[in-house]
């Protein structure tokens, strides 16, 4: 600590905005880890949970009723709304066909699930891959401030470079802190986020399959009627 006070009182403005910056993105990465490990640990265990419950279901209300109760993240009941609720007369979505029209809105209800559990990756990997050379250039800069004040001094001694450069190079070590956790963090959560991808492409697989099957069979009934 008397270090980092040391190097604090030493710096100026660009020294000081480094310190301020790193203390930011690891405030910040440890604030999105907590969070996105939170969601992320609850999406799964109502993924989980709530497909077999779903398919156990003898009917689509209450298979609808158990994904509500269960699906806390909201990734697997848009999917079911997608794959139920056919788009507005007059549109040009309904100029395709309905199979079309179908895997367009269950795609898109996967990319808006999808986005929500890949929500701060991005802020992960930025800070993961720039905070090393964040802190190496805060590194650059005390060292360079430290000579400039021993060349000032007029004499040059071991014991007087050992201090300033030592307590520069604490910002690497600095950026090295916030880096590790936020690379961590961001391939656990890659992990994560991939294994409820696939979860979550295989219920909108069996949804469309299930739909489709559906309507053929209203339309064949429809047509046996007709017939009689």
């Amino acid at each position: 600590m008397d270090g980092l006070a040391s190097f604090w009182a030493e710096s100026d403005a660009i020294g000081r905005s480094v310190v301020a910056l790193l203390l930011a993105m690891s405030v910040s990465a440890w604030v999105l880890i907590l969070w996105k490990g939170w969601v992320l640990q609850r999406a799964r265990r109502d993924i989980d949970r709530a497909v077999p419950a779903f398919w156990a279901a003898d009917t689509l209300a209450a298979g609808r009723t158990r994904l509500g109760a269960l699906d806390r993240e909201q990734v697997l009941l848009p999917l079911l709304d997608a794959a139920s609720t056919p788009d507005a007369a007059g549109t040009l979505a309904t100029r395709a066909s309905a199979g079309s029209q179908l895997t367009r809105r269950l795609r898109d209800a996967l990319h808006q699930g999808l986005a929500h559990l890949q929500f701060g990756q991005v802020l992960l990997a930025s800070i993961g891959s720039t905070s090393p050379f964040i802190g190496l250039f805060g590194t650059v800069w005390g060292i360079y401030h430290a000579l400039l004040s021993i060349s000032a001094a007029g004499t040059l001694t071991i014991d007087k470079v050992a201090g300033p450069v030592g307590e520069a190079l604490i910002m690497t070590a600095a950026g090295l802190a916030v880096a590790i956790p936020a690379v961590l963090a961001y391939n656990l959560f890659g992990k994560w986020v991939a294994a409820c991808e696939a979860d979550l492409e295989g219920f909108a697989h069996d949804l469309r399959e299930m739909s489709l099957d559906t309507a053929a069979a209203t339309a064949t009934a429809a047509a046996t009627a007709a017939a009689n």
